[in-house]
């Protein structure tokens, strides 16, 4: 079995437009949830979102280029360019049938679903666009990236709504750990706040109508009462070790466990005793080799909603017993949002740069104590510990539940 590890990161997301940026406004708690811009969504109970910022898409591509991409494609792609720049792959010459796909989304293309299906009902079937489907379809994401870089290699998006690139980063680990590829792209991209995104959420009754964006998106805080939606990408280039020092590659951190499971129980709601999250926990544990006393830091699904949060508190307990006190928990979606799809790859990043930087960042806006959810969730505020193992979770319609070990790498010793 081989070492897998991280060598290049790249992130777009409503806190930045790049990993640096991303992770300084992550750590010092910065809301990146406002009232929505990108349509009118005056006609909907639901005001808040977290959007990009700062974004012009014809500073990136081509005016032929973004009428022929929808956005989750383009945020994929300028995510990847960053992680592929990260690990100095641009101009390597790697065996493109080693180096592996795996991108996701948890909807694809639903803005171009939204504007064909409309057209079509305005002015009939032949009006479509001959780009609807290849712009609409979820695997088309990963397809372009692989275009792009000449990635010959297993081209695989795993669909598993929102832990769907957590998945994706899990398989491609075990793609390299097994040595069937030397190298993997692997995240995740999401662009779904238009008005059939949040009005289908909204219908759910899964997103908050809070219009106060400090009371919206509130994770393991008593008065939370939905998600917000979030939108953007992340990218994890992914090799074994014995491939990145070869080429002398800076290692970012080291990949060690991967657990996933499924409830088998309700097509939104988690099973309430939270043993589909317990198993998969303690899988992840058993292909790290490690105690579960060695984990400091848990980046946690902790979406807001009632549910989640209850369940996924109950699952952390079974699954560490006393040392779930004794973990430093907290939710990135309290700033960014829940950005479904590409939930998994974003909070992976942030996972790994809370290993380098020795800090876990905070749940922003926790407020009012639930009595049932009585872990610590590092609340408002970063807190600065050292970080040698830690773990991140995500968890999908359908009963989907992934977890991902990452472990600081100190060369060919172990951490202590």
């Amino acid at each position: 079995m081989r070492r897998v590890v991280i060598t290049g990161l790249g992130t777009i997301n409503p806190l930045g437009n790049n990993v640096e940026e991303s992770f300084s406004n992550i750590e010092a708690g910065v809301n990146g949830i406002d009232t929505i811009k990108s349509f009118d969504a005056t006609e909907l109970k639901v005001s808040l979102a977290a959007e990009l910022k700062n974004l012009n898409l014809e500073d990136h591509f081509s005016k032929s280029d973004i009428r022929r991409n929808d956005k989750v494609t383009l945020y994929g792609l300028l995510a990847s360019k960053e992680a592929m720049e990260n690990a100095n792959l641009i101009n390597y010459e790697f065996d493109p049938y080693r180096f592996g796909v795996y991108f996701t989304s948890g909807i694809g293309g639903l803005i171009t679903l939204d504007e064909e299906i409309s057209k079509k009902v305005k002015l009939g079937a032949n009006r479509i666009s001959p780009f609807f489907i290849p712009k609409s379809i979820s695997n088309i994401t990963g397809a372009q990236i692989s275009i792009k870089y000449g990635l010959k290699g297993p081209n695989t998006p795993i669909v598993t709504a929102c832990s769907a690139s957590t998945n994706s980063i899990g398989e491609a680990f075990r793609n390299i750990k097994h040595g069937y590829i030397d190298l993997a792209i692997a995240g995740g991209s999401e662009a779904a706040i238009e008005e059939v995104g949040i009005g289908g959420f909204q219908s759910l009754r899964a997103l908050s109508t809070e219009t106060n964006k400090n009371r919206a998106s509130i994770p393991f805080d008593k008065e939370r009462n939905g998600f917000v939606m979030g939108e953007g990408a992340g990218a994890l280039i992914l090799e074994s070790l014995e491939h990145a020092k070869k080429r002398g590659a800076n290692i970012i951190a080291e990949i060690v466990g991967y657990g996933t499971t499924g409830d088998a129980y309700h097509i939104t709601a988690p099973d309430e005793t939270a043993e589909g999250i317990n198993h998969a926990i303690k899988f992840a544990l058993n292909e790290a080799k490690i105690e579960k006393d060695k984990i400091d830091y848990i980046n946690a699904h902790g979406t807001s909603t009632l549910l989640n949060d209850k369940t996924e508190t109950l699952g952390i307990k079974k699954a560490f017993d006393d040392h779930a006190y004794k973990l430093n928990i907290s939710s990135s979606k309290s700033m960014i949002g829940h950005t479904l799809g590409a939930a998994g790859a974003i909070e992976s990043i942030i996972t790994i740069k809370s290993i380098v930087n020795n800090v876990c960042p905070p749940t922003i806006n926790l407020n009012v104590k639930d009595d049932e959810l009585d872990l610590n969730y590092t609340p408002n505020k970063a807190y600065k510990r050292e970080v040698n193992y830690a773990m991140t979770m995500n968890l999908g319609f359908g009963g989907h539940n992934a977890v991902l070990i990452f472990k600081k790498y100190v060369g060919d010793l172990d951490v202590k």
